[in-house]
């Protein structure tokens, strides 16, 4: 009992103590802090030193526009502030110091590289940062504020660690995607099978082979890191791509090697041919290693050059916001609206931005609204304030609603008059405010810095600039495309009427070709409104829809230059590999991915398939990629790239040669003097390719060679439910594999193949990373013999 009411009184204490720090925080952070740096430059001439170091220069915010310059002005002065405390108070951070100095260091590399990240993740960090800091200015001030107490000083000093073991988690996971790179996908695994070879058991000549190439691949270390910032032409990914098939081809080589050096250990016996075996066999590595150095130095020679620094291509016009009388659908935002809500309504009282992302049309502004008029919300802040780009204010003090016009009041001159009794009303009442788009009064926003009382804030626009008392302090929450159930649900709220059962068939063809982008979904609901409900006018619309639609997905293809990087190319130039409008399984996909290589794991506590998963989320939040289904978790089940996206990347793709020369076509193809590098089956009668593997069994295996030799993964979607599929993958694979074909061959996928019947020297495939043999019915696999 005694314990029970020590822990009670305990917990009061805490939260009571908790309230007073806030507030206390809140009257000393910033004058305290920029009190500190002033004086750290006046005083100390190491601290001016550093200053200038990091080429810091006056900021009109009222021209910061571009979220990169944001992201890099914030860093600058947060790295800036912790630079000055420390001169003046080494010993601030003891006991702290290798967790400050790792995220300090972290902090200055994407300064540099901020291109590289995520702007919304990485200000988050920055700013979690940025009040641990503070915190620190608190310890320091502590001893000569007799009302700052030794218990205030354990909890201050218990809250540092905790959110210092926070913002490094977080930090790990922003660096885990956005330190992937061509450079670490492509070299990293050349450098792994290096130094697994016994370099103290080959002959010198061999050692000297395989390491001149590692060195000549980590001399472009630096420039492949360069790439990712740069917007490269069709040339400059197809060396790209080049250097990726050289790369593999090393790893290839040394696998084989090092599979026949354990085949010739187990033949010790031998005496020796076992010897004359190892000698050949080093001999043959190290001709290959020389002909892969002589390749990487042509590549070398023929570095591509940007075509412009990234961000400097020409802006695409805005997509206006669409004006509508009718009521935002909840159906369609139901979770957003859900996981927004549960973070408006938290217990913490002090002051709250919220930002919404995601590119214009996703329904930034639709959301707000259905927040802003939800019961729940109505009934947690009793005062509600919603800004509209057409110059207007919503109040509502509790459930009654009233509309001002600004220009109106500033022609009656009480424009003033109003805003301070708004300002009155945020201090008095808890209270919700909305600035929609980038427009805002800023007087509006002078009373909140001082408010206590569990406000919030949600901005639509990520470009809004805010006071600096009121810079964003919590995570951004992303809008993504809308799923094929969610689509329809917004299309017939939109559509206003009712859909006879003959037209629900087009149901699926209307998700699709809307791509999950809800202004898209909104704009052919009123088209079809004013058109008769018959399948011939529907479909007339429909497959002029599909024309019309590609200056509604310019901005996202704007995004994609600009932000993608080469790395998150690549990966998306896998979901163009999948049939049109196919929902491809995100445990496939990640699969895949990692089989190839796309994704490689940094450190022991993370796996290729963590940060595959977490590429994917990325690609879904930033609206690049399509969630189509969930599993009853909410994880991901099922995406797809939109029709626009998937012709944009398949066009960069095949340009890129991510295919090899197989382009789809036979004269396309015999055009080409290269391999096929991902041979796709689709039953495409115009891929000759089809020819191969479905027409005549007495093509001969030397006729094959040619085409595929080289070929690194085989995905097959002949979905015929008969023999056929079976006994013709079959007969391909032995083709292929008696001319020496598919030895490099990463991945064999053939799910949903009927009965593939595996060849007997399949076992061959020594480099087979993923076999798929999901949904094919097959009952037994045979025996295999190498």
């Amino acid at each position: 009992m005694e314990f029970l009411q020590s822990f009670v009184w305990g917990f009061v204490a805490y939260k009571f103590i908790k309230i007073l720090r806030e507030y206390y925080a809140r009257k000393v952070r910033e004058e305290e802090a920029w009190r500190t740096m002033t004086e750290g430059r006046n005083n100390k001439e190491e601290a001016e030193e550093m200053w200038h170091t990091l080429d810091r220069d006056k900021v009109d915010w009222a021209v910061v526009y571009d979220a990169e310059d944001w992201v890099k002005i914030v860093l600058s002065r947060v790295i800036e502030k912790l630079y000055v405390l420390r001169i003046q108070e080494p010993a601030v951070s003891t006991g702290v110091e290798e967790d400050i100095e790792w995220i300090q260091r972290e902090l200055m590399n994407a300064r540099v590289r901020y291109y590289s990240y995520s702007s919304e993740e990485l200000m988050e960090v920055t700013y979690d940062f940025k009040d641990v800091i503070d915190d620190l200015i608190i310890l320091r001030s502590a001893p000569k504020q007799s009302k700052v107490g030794n218990w205030e000083r354990c909890l201050v000093l218990i809250g540092i660690h905790k959110k210092l073991e926070l913002i490094k988690k977080s930090m790990s996971d922003i660096f885990a995607i956005s330190g992937q790179s061509v450079a670490n996908t492509v070299v990293s695994p050349v450098e792994e099978k290096v130094s697994a070879l016994p370099l103290g058991a080959i002959h010198p000549i061999t050692k000297k082979a395989a390491m001149r190439v590692l060195d000549k691949l980590r001399s472009l270390n630096p420039f492949l890191k360069g790439l990712e910032s740069v917007e490269l032409d069709d040339s400059g990914m197809v060396w790209t791509e080049e250097l990726s098939h050289v790369c593999l081809s090393a790893v290839t080589a040394i696998n084989h090697f090092i599979n026949k050096t354990e085949q010739l250990k187990r033949r010790s016996w031998m005496g020796f041919l076992s010897a004359f075996g190892k000698v050949k066999s080093q001999d043959k590595l190290a001709m290959e290693m020389d002909k892969i150095y002589a390749k990487i130095q042509n590549l070398s020679i023929h570095r591509p050059k940007p075509v412009n620094g990234r961000g400097q291509s020409t802006t695409p016009k805005s997509i206006p916001p669409q004006p509508t009388t009718q009521e935002p659908d909840l159906a369609s935002f139901g979770d957003d609206v859900q996981a927004m809500i549960s973070r408006l309504l938290t217990k913490d009282q002090s002051f709250k931005v919220i930002p919404t992302m995601g590119m214009e049309g996703i329904g930034r502004t639709t959301l707000a609204k259905l927040i802003f008029n939800h019961k729940a919300v109505i009934h947690h802040f009793p005062f509600g304030v919603c800004t509209s780009d057409d110059c207007r204010l919503l109040l509502r003090n509790k459930e009654k609603m009233v509309s001002s016009d600004l220009d109106q009041l500033l022609a009656v001159g009480s424009y003033e008059e109003e805003m301070q009794r708004l300002n009155a009303s945020f201090i008095k009442n808890r209270s919700l405010i909305v600035l929609d788009h980038s427009f805002f009064p800023y007087e509006m926003l002078q009373g909140l810095q001082y408010t206590l009382n569990g406000s919030r804030m949600i901005l639509t626009d990520t470009k809004t600039w805010l006071p600096q008392n009121l810079q964003m302090k919590s995570d951004p929450h992303s809008l993504r495309l809308r799923t094929d159930e969610e689509s329809w649900a917004l299309f017939t709220h939109a559509l206003k009427t009712s859909i006879p059962s003959e037209l629900r068939k087009l149901k699926d063809e209307i998700a699709k070709r809307c791509g999950g982008l809800p202004l898209l979904i909104v704009k052919f609901a009123e088209e079809l409104s004013h058109k008769d409900a018959t399948i011939e006018e529907w479909s007339t619309v429909l497959q002029q829809f599909n024309h019309d639609q590609k200056q509604l997905w310019s901005n996202i293809l704007y995004k994609i230059h600009n932000e993608s990087s080469l790395y998150m190319r690549r990966c998306l130039f896998y979901f163009t590999l999948f049939p049109q409008d196919f929902d491809i399984p995100t445990r496939r996909l990640i699969a895949l991915w990692v089989a190839e290589g796309l994704v490689q794991a940094k450190g022991d506590n993370e796996t290729p398939e963590d940060v595959a998963e977490r590429c994917l989320n990325l690609l879904i939040a930033q609206g690049m990629v399509q969630l189509t289904k969930k599993k009853l978790n909410g994880n991901v089940k099922m995406v797809r790239l939109p029709d626009v996206l998937r012709q944009y990347w398949l066009s960069k793709s095949q340009q890129a040669t991510f295919l090899g020369v197989h382009t789809n076509t036979r004269s396309e193809l015999s055009l080409g003097t290269n391999k096929v590098r991902r041979l796709i089956d689709h039953l495409d009668k115009e891929d000759i390719s089809f020819y191969h593997i479905h027409g005549d069994c007495n093509t001969t295996s030397t006729s094959l060679t040619p085409y595929y030799e080289g070929v690194l993964s085989f995905l097959s979607f002949d979905t015929r439910k008969e023999s056929k599929p079976g006994e013709e993958a079959r007969n391909f694979l032995r083709r292929c594999i008696s001319s020496d074909c598919f030895l490099w061959l990463l991945v064999l996928d053939l799910e949903n193949v009927f009965r593939p019947k595996l060849p007997d020297a399949i076992g061959k495939l020594t480099q087979l990373r993923y076999l798929d043999l999901r949904s094919t019915f097959l009952e037994t696999v045979s025996s295999v013999r190498i």
